[in-house]
């Protein structure tokens, strides 16, 4: 336990004091903000002299700003903070010959490895309260409005599903920089897995719903057909952590959300008896709602990091 502390500490304050993570810190930072203040101001400006929603602090979340809302910024470029954070974390000590004085110290080797993950985590944890509290403090101010109970809590649960999906690269950037010694080598192949499960994704789903069940652009294609292709396109997007978390963040960041699938098909009784129920859901139907997704994301964080962990552990270090 004294080993990972003094692991944990050293690299908190290498994160803290690294000029890349100053940099990238800022930039999300300066994004979000200027986000969130954008979609205050147009928040306000759309509410003035009228009667405020139900959830009108949430709206600083979900509402575009200058061009995308906070939870798809987050979903963009969150996973950079985890890579930037993980990329180097073994294979710099190796370069250094630092590795092995530390598994010669009276430490034990596995003590290295959750060391620097807890410290990432506990950076990411920091990153996001900070920019959380920081909107929180422009929506009081601009909106003029104090959230309520349920609100903080769906915000919660938000931090939460955020810091397990940059968690999730983190690992992913870990476990690269333990697979190869050359620190430009891991930090390339963290990004250009973080481009294709982000973005790749999604276009190969289109590629094999189409190719599994064709949709003429014309009108001729049968309902049946239709339905087919939009299931096999979400089910294979989900494949993606961005779509997992995104779909995620929405439901409970927006409480007028019912469901994860874009496409949903419905009866005219059904459509009436919907049209009836237009009441947002409340916080334990929307946790219901992502359970699905909110396990995956925690599944796969501990994964990735459980392999890590294992390369690590069976890796020979020499001198």
């Amino acid at each position: 336990m004294q080993g990972l502390l003094s692991i944990y500490k050293k690299e908190l304050a290498d994160h803290f004091s690294s000029y890349r993570f100053v940099i990238i810190f800022a930039l999300i930072a300066m994004v979000s903000f200027i986000t969130s203040y954008t979609a205050g101001m147009h928040l306000r400006e759309s509410l003035e002299g009228v009667a405020k929603p139900k959830f009108v602090f949430l709206m600083l979340f979900n509402t575009p700003g200058a061009i995308l809302s906070l939870v798809q910024f987050v979903s963009f470029l969150g996973p950079l903070l985890g890579i930037v954070l993980g990329f180097d974390a073994i294979n710099r000590e190796r370069a250094q010959g630092t590795l092995v004085k530390l598994v010669s110290q009276p430490i034990y080797r596995d003590a290295v490895i959750n060391g620097k993950f807890l410290a990432g985590i506990t950076t990411i944890i920091i990153t996001l309260l900070s920019i959380v509290l920081v909107i929180f403090g422009f929506g009081l101010t601009l909106l003029g409005v104090v959230p309520g109970i349920e609100e903080i809590c769906r915000l919660i649960i938000y931090l939460v599903i955020s810091i397990f999906y940059i968690s999730l690269w983190l690992g992913v950037s870990m476990l690269f920089s333990i697979s190869f010694k050359n620190i430009a080598t891991s930090a390339l192949a963290s990004v250009a897995l973080w481009i294709f499960l982000s973005f790749f994704i999604s276009l190969g789903a289109d590629v094999l719903a189409d190719m599994a069940a064709p949709v003429d652009r014309q009108g001729y294609t049968t309902p049946e057909m239709v339905v087919k292709n939009a299931r096999i396109k979400e089910r294979c997007s989900l494949f993606s952590p961005m779509v997992l978390y995104s779909q995620a963040a929405s439901i409970i960041v927006n409480p007028m959300e019912k469901t994860t699938s874009s496409f949903i098909v419905m009866g005219p009784l059904e459509r009436l008896s919907a049209s009836r129920f237009q009441n947002p859901l409340s916080l334990g139907q929307s946790i219901v709602v992502i359970y699905p997704h909110l396990v995956a994301l925690v599944a796969v964080t501990l994964l990735c990091f459980l392999i890590s962990y294992l390369v690590f552990m069976l890796q020979e270090i020499r001198t």
